[in-house]
């Protein structure tokens, strides 16, 4: 079964990228809570720490592809360490205003810094598609270990975070997240034998990555689909509260992400003959149907055997959907592709939180989770919408930069 995992590693530097890079993502399941922890600690105000990390939010989507298309001309050491040690930066002096009482418009200054650091799970997978191009096995058992990873990094890194800033002070599981993205991101630049080289493009591949017509219709079919995800966040926590186990909710939702673990693992032993771009609508179907349970269930054992049935949909669709951007943009601007799919999916997740809590607080518990399906079922309308959009690329431009003829 593990066989196709076996053979991905054969490319020389592919093992130590790959630790590196986990540590270095790993903080990005401990940030969030680690700050909510050291934020109410110091400030007593949730509404301060729910403002501070839309702040950071809304920098990663602005700057985020921006970053990343900057990488893909000079290269991911020169421009990912200069913007991982600013990232570092602006996290410690967050921490520092905090202990030393500042404005708080210093908390916001520092805190939008934070978001201006590179996306590792974006570099990451470019290196993967650099060592093993025309290899299409190697690189679907690749961005199937990819979202493995990313799954255990939002399963274990708030455990983690919750653990420090329970046992030791209100603040350490931040800093622990800061100390062990600046590491991590070292440790994953200086890994140089595996980084990709910069591509020199033809006139026509210059520019954004996001004039694709597909990798357009992709984002918008993610926007829809982090809905689900940031729905079904702040659903289960109210659900868990009105069932008065909302300490519970963490271990809920980890049966969602344990899920799409699973799926994960078997997705990138399997062999997939069709396109991405034929599968994605496939995925996006099981994805709607999985979700439609919700709705119903009466209990939290109950909610999270279907939370962990849901999560096995997930791992497919996210494994397409970053391989249909391999397909949709050139390879001189990969890494900003996959830095808008992960902005749209971002940005998906915020609008869903805001969705889903303001179902919570008017709508009452549970009611929330009719949304995810009508959200999934919308990410699988526009996929199905801009299918030909989605193919096109056959049509125009090659994965190696070079125009079709």
């Amino acid at each position: 079964m593990f066989s196709g995992y076996r053979r991905i590693f054969d490319a020389p530097g592919s093992a130590a990228f790959a630790v590196s890079g986990l540590l270095a993502r790993f903080p990005i399941g401990m940030t969030g809570v680690g700050a909510i922890f050291m934020i109410t600690a110091a400030r007593g105000s949730y509404g301060l720490a729910g403002a501070l990390s839309a702040t950071v939010l809304l920098v990663v989507a602005a700057a985020g592809p921006q970053l990343a298309r900057l990488v893909d001309r000079h290269g991911q050491a020169r421009v990912a360490v200069p913007a991982l040690v600013v990232a570092v930066a602006g996290g410690l002096a967050e921490l520092l205003c905090l202990r030393l009482h500042a404005p708080g418009w210093t908390l916001f200054v520092s805190a939008a810094v934070t978001g201006l650091g590179p996306n590792f799970g974006s570099l990451s997978r470019a290196r993967w598609s650099a060592l093993h191009q025309g290899d299409e096995a190697a690189l679907h058992s690749a961005y199937s270990l990819e979202s493995v990873l990313d799954e255990l990094c939002f399963i274990l890194g708030p455990l983690a975070a919750t653990a420090l800033a329970t046992t030791l002070f209100p603040a350490s599981g931040f800093l622990a997240a800061m100390l062990l993205l600046l590491a991590g991101g070292l440790a994953f630049c200086a890994q140089r034998r595996s980084e990709p080289p910069v591509r020199r493009g033809p006139a026509g591949t210059r520019g954004s990555a996001l004039s694709s017509p597909g990798l357009r219709i992709l984002v918008a079919s993610l926007l829809a689909t982090g809905g689900v995800f940031g729905i079904i966040e702040i659903t289960t926590i109210g659900f868990a509260d009105a069932h008065h186990h909302k300490a519970y909710a963490s271990l809920v939702l980890a049966c969602y992400a344990f899920g799409s673990c699973l799926s994960g693992l078997a997705f990138g032993s399997w062999r997939p003959r069709a396109s991405a771009a034929e599968r994605l609508p496939r995925c996006l179907l099981a994805m709607t149907v999985s979700l439609a349970p919700l709705p119903f269930v009466g209990s939290l054992p109950v909610l999270a055997g279907a939370l962990l049935l849901a999560g096995l949909t997930t791992a497919p669709t996210m494994v397409t959907s970053m391989a249909l951007v391999r397909e949709c943009v050139p390879a001189v601007r990969l890494t900003e592709g996959f830095s808008w799919a992960t902005t749209g999916l971002l940005l998906g997740v915020s609008a869903g939180a805001a969705v889903g809590g303001w179902a919570v607080q008017h709508l009452g518990p549970g009611v929330g989770y009719r949304i995810p399906v009508a959200t999934s079922a919308l990410a699988l309308l526009i996929a199905r919408a801009g299918a030909r959009a989605l193919r096109g690329h056959r049509q125009g431009v090659r994965t190696d930069g070079q125009p079709t003829v």
